[in-house]
């Protein structure tokens, strides 16, 4: 069984009220994202985590961004937003780039045993193309998920676990995650629970 610990988008520009991309209230759970990551690096668990690194072209990027497909620029490449905040720092890390060849990544994922992080230009974590042969490959079939923003990037880790890996046992921690529009939090945390993802406290999940 390989668990993992993932870790979305936990950077500067999201997380702190004065970022580019401000998730309202992410300040909120950088404790319960600390306690994640130490007992993870504490107790031998890996890190899987992602991380938005554009380039001003990106698609994604827009000055009259409709806040579904487009946002405006944020964590750009080299830039201080772009950065984890300290309390999610990755260790012995492995950065996965999009351009990367997904069959050297595998190589490289096989002699590595620290935490990983997929570099990502689109908000979907899949449209880095290393990213389902690295799950295959570490034979990952249990996942706790945490980070920002819940309705958009976490979500499209989650649906793209769910689809495209039906054998991961999924886990959202429910106080380690904003969204963009808390309004709708329930709901979807709610569809995805009858999908068979659990959900979870911080406090559970370090317990356990």
């Amino acid at each position: 069984m390989t668990r993992v610990f993932w870790d979305v988008d936990t950077q500067v520009d999201f997380m702190r009220p004065d970022g580019k991309l401000y998730v309202d209230g992410a300040e909120t759970i950088v404790a319960n994202l600390r306690a994640l990551t130490d007992f993870a690096h504490g107790n031998g668990i890996r890190v899987v985590a992602s991380s938005d690194n554009h380039d001003p072209g990106d698609d994604e990027l827009s000055a009259t961004p409709d806040f579904v497909a487009t946002f405006p620029p944020h964590c750009l490449r080299g830039t201080e937003g772009q950065a984890r905040i300290p309390e999610t720092v990755l260790r012995d890390v492995l950065v996965v780039e999009p351009e990367d060849a997904a069959a050297e990544v595998v190589r490289r994922v096989a002699n590595h045993s620290g935490d990983i992080l997929f570099h990502k230009h689109y908000f979907d974590v899949f449209t880095n193309p290393s990213v389902g042969p690295v799950v295959e490959a570490l034979a990952i079939d249990e996942v706790v998920l945490y980070g920002v923003a819940l309705d958009v990037c976490n979500r499209y880790a989650v649906e793209g676990l769910l689809s495209r890996h039906p054998g991961v046992a999924l886990t959202v921690v429910t106080d380690a995650v904003r969204a963009i529009n808390e309004d709708g939090r329930d709901a979807l945390l709610a569809d995805w629970q009858r999908r068979g993802v659990a959900l979870a406290c911080t406090g559970g999940v370090v317990a356990s």
